[in-house]
């Protein structure tokens, strides 16, 4: 079953609070290990961004190093999803040999189109992961950004060093409220 846009953003929010992480860039790395994962950068395919699997009960994800940082940043953030949303399906792939690319979840053209549940939901919660609601609404106070400043949005993009789409995505679900504000228009005690 599905898991909602809600329940993805809270979820991702949580394991912000949990980890004590209100800064930005947030620190994707620190997060991994904190969630027991090793992580390993390492040219792949092209068209391969990443992937996680299980082997001796420990999450292994792989990045391809040859991609834009920003990339990069958001397919470890994609993996530390299916980490966190998937971990009971990802530890049924227990045999992973040298071509563990095929057992493994991965972040590749398919995963990009939208079509399988799993995925959309470690797209959500990644992009919640980089540009955490409550620190965006900070930053475009702050700035009191104009959306259609193309300067304005690359250096916000660049502190949360996240790519200039993935910034547009959370400010334009945002603004036609598919990113759940917190009730009333409170903020979160918690997230601060």
């Amino acid at each position: 079953m599905r898991k909602s846009r809600r329940s993805i953003e809270e979820q991702a929010q949580a394991l912000l609070n949990e980890l004590n992480i209100r800064s930005i860039p947030v620190p994707l790395e620190r997060i991994a290990r904190a969630l027991g994962a090793r992580l390993s950068f390492s040219p792949l395919d092209e068209e391969l961004s990443g992937m996680i699997y299980i082997k001796n009960s420990v999450p292994i994800i792989g990045v391809n190093s040859l991609h834009h940082p920003h990339r990069q940043r958001f397919t470890l953030a994609h993996e530390i999803a299916h980490l966190h949303l998937h971990r009971d399906q990802i530890t049924h792939a227990v045999h992973v040999d040298k071509r563990f690319a095929e057992t493994a979840l991965r972040r590749d053209g398919r995963s990009s189109k939208g079509v399988d549940e799993k995925e959309i939901e470690a797209n959500q919660f990644a992009a919640a992961l980089l540009v955490p609601m409550e620190r965006l609404l900070d930053e475009l106070e702050k700035a009191e950004l104009d959306v259609e400043d193309e300067r304005a949005l690359d250096d916000l993009a660049r502190r949360f060093k996240v790519s200039k789409a993935t910034l547009q995505y959370r400010i334009r679900n945002l603004a036609i409220g598919k990113i759940p504000r917190p009730q009333s228009g409170k903020r979160l005690a918690a997230a601060r």
